[in-house]
């Protein structure tokens, strides 16, 4: 088992909530589909393009942080096309942090996307690249940033 399930099982062990579980391989391919999706948004910054690519990616990370990771139009084509291709995952992990690292994700384009239509490109574009950066570090290297402040939360608020 890993060290990221082990430590998301300790947790929800100490907070006593049921949790859902999850191929950690369906976030890690949301990132990479995110990746594009923000660095196309960086590039087309400013143009009604890069705010159109920006309110998509808003829209992606809200329906996975406040409806759940099941609704997630990356994830629904993850479980959809991308799974049934693959063996099946070696371990599964908590739902609740990739959920954490959705909501996280949503603040910063909620200011990237507000930014946009405001006309301060540099505003949006500086959101959009912290969003990118996280999104990039899950896809290429399997470190979730969100997860990790999750679980760091979640540890302290137990001691």
């Amino acid at each position: 088992m890993s060290a990221q399930v082990s430590k998301a099982s300790t947790d929800a062990d100490l907070d006593c909530s049921p949790r859902t579980q999850v191929d950690p391989r369906g976030p890690r391919f949301g990132a990479a589909v995110t990746t594009v999706v923000l660095a196309s948004a960086l590039i087309f910054n400013g143009t009604t393009l890069g705010t159109a690519l920006i309110a998509w990616q808003t829209l992606v990370f809200a329906l996975g942080a406040l409806v759940g990771l099941q609704a997630q139009p990356y994830g629904i084509f993850f479980r959809k096309v991308v799974k049934p291709r693959l063996a099946p995952p070696a371990e599964l992990e908590d739902a609740a942090p990739p959920r954490f690292a959705q909501a996280v994700g949503l603040a910063f384009l909620v200011v990237a996307l507000v930014a946009a239509l405001a006309g301060a490109t540099v505003v949006s574009a500086v959101a959009v690249a912290f969003a990118l950066a996280a999104a990039f570090l899950n896809a290429a290297f399997a470190f979730c940033l969100g997860c990790e402040m999750c679980l760091l939360g979640q540890r302290l608020a137990h001691r």
